[in-house]
């Protein structure tokens, strides 16, 4: 068990440590709190990016596209496509956002975004990821294109194309 002499240096240490150098010793520490709370409140506020679906449905206007136009090329059912449009906390799946992706033709920028906005990426040390990222630097956009390269090393297509 620790003595109180080293639990009261545990306290000076933390104390000295743990909080700027700014703050005056007699600051409390609900004063710290409450001024952490607020600067990372501040932080997400001026970071935070739009949805994925604020993301996805900017791109389809952009495109000049109807949602039924993409997510049937997608291979995504209406009553999911909905789920996606109506929630925006809704969080699909990697391979859902690379086939609306491919649905709206995006280059490899655009792709990233909307990756981004669903919290992916495509990694370069991940065999498919690479595949995708091929196939969209080539404009090869047909999602049984895709999944034909996917196939052909081994791995699992990205889903089938709704007619």
């Amino acid at each position: 068990m620790l003595s109180n002499r080293i639990l009261q240096e545990l306290k000076a240490f933390i104390d000295k440590n743990l909080y700027p150098a700014a703050l005056s010793e007699n600051t409390s520490y609900m004063a710290v709190s409450e001024q952490a709370n607020y600067e990372l409140e501040n932080f997400i506020e001026g970071n935070k990016k739009p949805s994925f679906s604020r993301t996805l449905l900017k791109f389809i206007d952009r495109k000049g596209l109807s949602d039924s136009q993409v997510y049937r090329k997608a291979g995504i059912d209406r009553r999911h496509f909905s789920k996606i449009r109506s929630n925006d906390d809704y969080k699909p799946t990697k391979n859902t956002v690379v086939s609306l992706a491919l649905a709206l033709e995006l280059n490899t920028d655009e792709t990233d975004e909307l990756l981004a906005s669903a919290g992916y990426s495509l990694s370069r040390s991940e065999l498919s990821d690479l595949v995708v990222l091929f196939c969209i630097k080539k404009k090869i956009y047909h999602i049984e294109d895709v999944n034909a390269a996917l196939e052909y090393f081994g791995l699992k297509p990205l889903g089938r194309v709704i007619e």
